[in-house]
């Protein structure tokens, strides 16, 4: 037995692992790839492998494949209540026919998980912000990162905002407070990321331009502009000059700094691009408990 899926505009460019485990089902990665491999699913007609990304209007058929219980978990939605939706609603910072710009909270992921169900396109699907519409996700933005996130209100600009984050004509400046005093003012860091899908090693290259606004012998405040668009690339980075953010105990080697600040020292604080030769930039206010640990370590933030 056949069933066929065409693939929605909101995964575009996302790789096909994903939509599996989205659409079909909580599989190991190992059983993804082997299902890949023997063409019990088929991209356009073709075999393919893992990390293939996807188009919009691809065509994904799956051949009798056998769902078994333990992999299978119902999608189930977040089902905000009216004082979330209104609270998310407050952070709006821009909203027009085609988008909406939010300055999004840490602690609230972008899309439903295993681990979070509390998402924003599920909060905003209840709103009256996307009558006669739905929200589309096209990008990231890690749940406990805050700052300017984008939600498209239909397919075209979707598709429009996934071409121009894919030809880097989107532009992200990130502010964060780092553990110790960075030696130069300003560089380029460029590294070769380690990530591992299943047993497999994937290295990718991740290149990030830093400026230092203020540092003394205990943090230093720095504005970030990632040029490629690794996952958790600015908070790797950081951690590899031995640098780790405020707040990161993934990515924070010496135990002795961890768990001192709960929150996450990273804000996506601007976002710039052009649509029909209209430039937007957007900027979105630092949490409280950023600017609470800017005036405690007595930083000075002049933007």
């Amino acid at each position: 037995m056949k069933k066929s899926y065409i693939v929605d505009s909101s995964y575009e460019d996302i790789r096909i692992d994903k939509w599996i485990r989205n659409f079909l089902g909580k599989f190991p990665q190992g059983l993804i790839e082997k299902l890949l491999r023997i063409g019990k699913i088929k991209l356009n007609n073709k075999k393919i492998k893992s990390s293939t990304k996807l188009n919009f209007k691809d065509v994904i058929n799956v051949y009798d494949v056998k769902f078994e219980e333990k992999f299978l978990k119902a999608k189930l939605k977040f089902k905000p209540s009216n004082e979330i939706i209104k609270e998310n609603e407050d952070l709006i910072i821009d909203d027009n026919k085609d988008f909406i710009v939010v300055n999004k909270e840490s602690g609230i992921a972008v899309q439903g998980g295993t681990k979070s169900k509390k998402n924003l396109i599920d909060i905003f699907s209840k709103s009256k912000v996307f009558e006669n519409t739905k929200p589309y996700s096209v990008h990231r933005l890690d749940k406990d990162t805050s700052g300017v996130f984008i939600i498209a209100k239909n397919r075209d600009t979707a598709r429009l905002f996934t071409s121009l984050f894919r030809l880097r004509k989107i532009h992200k400046t990130y502010l964060a407070i780092s553990y110790g005093e960075l030696e130069n003012d300003k560089g380029i860091l460029d590294h070769d990321l380690l990530r591992y899908e299943g047993n497999n090693k994937i290295i990718e290259k991740s290149k990030t331009i830093y400026k230092v606004l203020d540092k003394n012998s205990s943090c230093t405040l720095l504005e970030m502009n990632p040029i490629t668009g690794r996952k958790h690339q600015l908070r790797k980075q950081l951690s590899l000059i031995g640098h780790p953010i405020y707040g990161d105990d993934k990515y924070t080697l010496d135990k002795r700094l961890k768990t001192k600040n709960k929150e996450l020292m990273l804000h996506s604080y601007k976002i710039k691009f052009i649509i029909n030769n209209k430039k937007h930039t957007y900027k979105a206010l630092l949490p409280n408990y950023f600017k609470k640990l800017i005036k405690t370590k007595r930083l000075k933030f002049l933007i």
